[in-house]
């Protein structure tokens, strides 16, 4: 995929939320403020005499912004960091652990307000049929959802609930045009229609509009165009309310596991998340804190928190405050545990960079050993980019749902 979609295209719009690593982005043009080129041309020897000064100057001095982040990452010492040896350990671990991570989320509503849901359009396919519907998650919020559903197949079927991450919305994983009528053309972007992807392989899915994307963006985002997403204002707007980006897209989540709980054709105790990039974030978080997640399968988002997210710049949906006073990314693992995990990496991701995604699963592979069920772990490295996979990812799914 290209460095134009994504996590980063907000980058290209200006916006500064995050940390910005020094070294500056691929496709990242640099900063440049034309009022402060000009006194430069005029006071040339100035220039060169400040310029010719300031090593000596400032020798010992600590002016890089990511340098003190990572200073400050590195005298961290995260209260919950996974530690257990024993099956019973880790349990004891996940109680405290879930219940600190879901308070670090801004915390979840005390009521499971009623669904509304509506059916707003029923389409065949031939080998499975797609339902648009429309469902409340809060009283103030609602979410736009796509179940497809096999036609082939046992009943009661196992399913899937995937989340898009930045980019179009539910159009990118469900091969949708601007229009919303089908593409013929297929493997397009990172996320490749993952949701299509899930539902050919046999699973019934439900494919859900993540908040600030596609059909849940702002006005000023829809006007911008169909790519543009509303995560900036929004996910700073739930900083301000003490909450966040991340918890408010979990509750969502878990919300389209009630709906699927009420489908006859699903069986409710083999239900799977799955998403890619700022999906694979929710994808993850939604499996850590509610354990009818039967599998979690998490693409081109699973590395440390301080290769990738401390290191690069993202959108500012990715930040959760004070969860580094707690625990890694991959101590997350450990709160899916002994459920399923699959995590995939591409070897070429420049957000998510390799070296950190190897030092997590390696973080994971100790976890799941240490809970008892080394097996129930999965991790894949393809040779593309920041973009999914999913050939081991199938697999993985098709053994362990």
């Amino acid at each position: 995929m290209t460095d134009e979609i994504g996590r980063r295209e907000f980058i290209k719009r200006g916006a500064l939320a995050g940390v910005v690593a020094t070294a500056g982005l691929p496709g990242v043009a640099p900063l440049h403020d034309e009022s402060l080129a000009e006194p430069a041309k005029t006071s040339a020897v100035a220039s060169r005499t400040s310029d010719s000064a300031r090593p000596d100057a400032l020798a010992g001095r600590h002016l890089d912004s990511r340098e003190f982040c990572l200073s400050e990452y590195d005298a961290l010492r995260p209260a919950l960091s996974f530690s257990a040896t024993t099956p019973d350990a880790a349990h004891e671990w996940r109680e405290r652990a879930r219940r600190r991570l879901v308070e670090r989320l801004g915390g979840f509503p005390g009521t499971r307000s009623p669904l509304n849901v509506e059916v707003l359009e029923t389409r065949d396919f031939g080998a499975y049929t797609r339902e648009k519907i429309v469902f409340d998650t809060r009283p103030n919020l609602s979410t736009i959802g796509y179940f497809l559903l096999p036609k082939s197949g046992a009943r009661r079927l196992a399913a899937v609930v995937c989340v898009s991450g930045h980019g179009r919305g539910l159009p990118d994983i469900l091969g949708l045009d601007d229009e919303g009528n089908p593409r013929t053309q297929r493997n397009v972007g990172y996320s490749k229609e993952y949701a299509l992807q899930c539902v050919e392989h046999g699973y019934a899915t439900l494919a859900v509009e993540q908040l600030a994307f596609g059909t849940r963006r702002d006005e000023a985002a829809r006007r911008a165009g169909p790519a543009v997403e509303s995560c900036r204002p929004a996910a700073c707007a739930a900083l301000l309310f003490g909450q966040t980006m991340a918890g408010w897209r979990v509750w969502d989540a878990m919300r389209a596991i009630d709906y699927l709980a009420t489908r006859p054709e699903v069986d409710p105790a083999r239900v799977a998340t799955l998403g890619a990039s700022g999906g694979g974030t929710t994808s993850l978080l939604t499996a850590a804190v509610d354990e009818r997640v039967k599998v979690a399968v998490v693409s081109a988002y699973f590395n440390t928190f301080r290769d990738s997210i401390v290191s690069i710049s993202h959108c500012p949906d990715n930040y959760v405050p004070g969860l580094l006073q707690d625990m890694e990314l991959y101590d997350l693992s450990g709160l899916v545990a002994p459920r399923a995990l699959f995590v995939e990496s591409g070897r070429n991701d420049r957000i998510f960079p390799i070296a950190g995604s190897e030092k997590a699963a390696a973080k994971a592979r100790e976890i799941y050993a240490a809970s008892g069920v080394p097996d129930l772990f999965g991790y894949e490295i393809h040779e593309g980019g920041h973009e999914v996979h999913l050939v081991g990812a199938f697999d993985f799914l098709a053994r362990r749902l």
